[in-house]
């Protein structure tokens, strides 16, 4: 039992011994190691792949007419603020959702591009898997917004990057758009029905003014003075049963002049506050403005991103000798083992 322990047991100077005994071999896996890798990184086995990044600050905008027609104290955004932590959230959304990526695909013909024949079995999953491993989304830790594109390509993939960053924009114009008009009916129909509400206030008006009621108060005090006169210096009759049926007239529209003045007041406030959305509303419909700040875009790439070949050189030297020399270790002990056995009679 006890030599059973010592065969477990493994000095440096066992592991030397090892070395020194097996150098050749170590030597010779490590050389076929060598040239294993660098023939299985050769472009002709694996194709190198060239990375190209655009970098962007999503924006605070939603709304143009709010962003740039409210004042300063009631603005809800600073349309040249850089987006927080919700803008990214909100821009990674975007770019994984489905309407940008078949966008995507459709612009830079990814199928006929990643060699998919579209009829085969799979076609779909397998662009996916394609466009999942060579397209990249994330967020920075300064809240920016990364996209990442290999291609065997230097150039498509350069391409792709700002292509992908301006498909952004059109895609956040779009979707928001498709809101604004429909906010915009909305508030066009109301400003236009309270237009007409007020056209036919004035119009009741006009009709009182032909009636001879333009101003209610002043009129009603002149003919009540006029009548005190008429009264104290003792006019005639008929002037003074003329005053009283002015009065009778202006009194019998009385209610009808208030009303509607009062309306008018009230409705032409409205209307100004309809104007400014109705305003700001058109603003979001007629114009655009961009989505993003852009901090880095894609230049072609010039030196590969994949495979690193000295990497992949260096982990596959160091992972074969570990295993050759466990192995060789193994080989060492079983052999000891055997050794140490009782040789039977």
């Amino acid at each position: 039992m006890p030599e059973n322990k010592d065969l477990l047991q493994i000095k440096f100077t066992d592991l030397m011994a090892y070395a020194i005994k097996w150098r050749k071999h170590l030597l010779v896996l490590a050389i076929i190691t060598v040239v294993a890798a660098a023939v299985i990184t050769m472009p002709f086995i694996i194709k190198p792949k060239y990375k190209a990044e655009v970098i962007f600050y999503p924006t605070t905008i939603n709304s143009i007419g709010n962003a740039l027609f409210t004042d300063l104290n009631k603005r809800e955004a600073d349309p040249l603020a850089f987006g927080e932590e919700l803008e990214a959230e909100n821009a990674l959304q975007l770019l994984q959702s489905s309407a940008m990526t078949g966008r995507i695909v459709k612009n830079f013909k990814l199928m006929s591009h990643y060699d998919i024949d579209p009829s085969e079995n799979q076609a779909k999953t397998k662009l996916a898997n394609k466009y999942n491993n060579n397209i990249e989304f994330r967020r920075t830790r300064y809240l920016s917004i990364a996209i990442t594109v290999l291609d065997e390509d230097p150039v498509m993939s350069a391409k792709i990057a700002n292509g992908i960053a301006e498909i952004y924009d059109t895609v956040k114009t779009e979707i928001q758009m498709q809101l604004a008009r429909e906010a915009f009916v909305i508030i066009e129909d109301e400003y236009h029905k309270k237009e007409k509400e007020l056209t036919d206030i004035r119009d009741n008006l006009k009709r009182l003014a032909e009636n001879g009621v333009t101003n209610y108060e002043e009129q009603s005090r002149a003919l009540a003075e006029e009548i005190a006169k008429l009264q104290s210096k003792g006019g005639s009759p008929t002037q003074l049963q003329k005053l009283r049926d002015e009065q009778a007239l202006l009194s019998k529209y009385a209610g009808d002049f208030l009303f509607y003045t009062e309306n008018l007041k009230l409705e032409l406030d409205a209307l100004d506050k309809l104007r400014t959305r109705y305003e700001k509303a058109k603003v979001d419909v007629d114009k655009t403005i961009t989505h993003k700040f852009l901090l880095t875009s894609a230049d072609v790439p010039e030196i590969k991103a994949y495979p690193i070949r000295k990497t992949i050189l260096l982990i596959s030297l160091f992972a074969t000798l570990f295993l050759g020399f466990l192995a060789i270790i193994v080989l060492e002990k079983y052999r000891e083992y055997k050794a140490n056995q009782p040789i039977e009679a």
